[in-house]
């Protein structure tokens, strides 16, 4: 995060990509959300947003995707990030005045936290902004209030996750990775893939150990899984093709879904690796997102 001069304030915070590395689902809760055993990493790429003083509250948005996002509102003020700011704005009891940017870098309901991630930049922007100091208990019930990811993303480390996203525990140390994600050029609702779930819960699956490269980090992954893989293959076939490509691609460690799809990714051991994937691959699907970063684990 920077700030500029205290003349024209203007704040900026990048929004990551939060990637699934494995999500197992544990259970159902009476008031039909499901609870989540997942280990969540951030990736570096992603959104950007940007905050400074106006006299009213307003979003505008730019970038490769802001055109998907636009079309997936239902009115113009319907965004997370404007919700976001609204809620930091009631619970320190001031206006909601500020002009927010975002760039929008990140497939839409892709899988990759990008509403969510985008959500915690603001909040976190804002709180700068408003000089707001709220306790961390407060922000992480504010996030919570806002999705399941928003807490995870604003602590923007590698955790495991419990519970339906409210539960954050820190991860071991973790190898910088090559990544490559792959999406198809589709939007998965959510949604549809909790409703085409099936077979029984899975269990916890978190480990202690701190994997030394990107291939112990695999193999320690491969005995763990994305279980809502088959019911977002149900709604989008073409996330088979995805995974299998990934699988097929030389260097790549593992293969796996992010969230609940469409993004896949696979695990290389560099970023130098990760980015030949990604040009091989860019001439055999020239239509598919591809981005070859870097996942850190620190």
């Amino acid at each position: 995060m920077s700030k500029t001069d205290q003349a024209g304030a203007i704040v900026t915070c990048k929004a990551p990509a939060k990637i699934n590395l494995y999500l197992h689902v544990t259970g159902r809760r009476a008031d039909g959300y499901h609870t989540l055993d997942s280990l969540i990493v951030f990736a570096d790429l992603g959104d950007w947003v940007a905050v400074e003083d106006a006299d009213t509250l307003s979003l505008g948005i730019d970038g490769p995707f802001a055109a998907a996002l636009r079309a997936g509102m239902r009115a113009e003020d319907d965004n997370l990030v404007l919700r976001a700011a609204r809620a930091l704005a009631e619970s320190a009891g001031r206006p909601a005045r500020a002009h927010i940017r975002l760039r929008k870098n990140l497939p839409v309901a892709a899988g990759i936290g990008g509403g969510s991630a985008d959500a915690a930049a603001a909040l976190k922007a804002l709180a700068e902004l408003w000089e707001i100091a709220p306790d961390a208990a407060g922000m992480h019930g504010l996030a919570a209030s806002l999705g399941a990811d928003v807490p995870v993303c604003m602590a923007g480390r590698p955790a495991f996750v419990g519970g339906i996203g409210e539960l954050i525990d820190p991860a071991p140390p973790l190898p910088d990775a090559g990544l490559l994600l792959a999406n198809p050029g589709l939007p998965v609702p959510t949604p549809e893939v909790f409703a085409g779930r099936a077979g029984r819960f899975g269990g916890a699956a978190r480990f202690a150990e701190a994997p030394a490269d990107a291939t112990a980090l695999a193999n320690l992954l491969a005995a763990r899984s994305n279980q809502l893989t088959d019911a977002a293959i149900g709604v989008a076939p073409v996330i088979g093709r995805v995974l299998e490509t990934l699988a097929a691609l030389p260097g790549a460690r593992l293969a796996r879904m992010s969230g609940s799809g469409a993004t896949c990714f696979a695990i290389f051991d560099d970023l130098r690796a990760a980015e030949a994937a990604a040009g091989r691959l860019r001439l055999a699907e020239p239509d598919w997102w591809l981005a070859a970063t870097l996942l850190s684990g620190g």
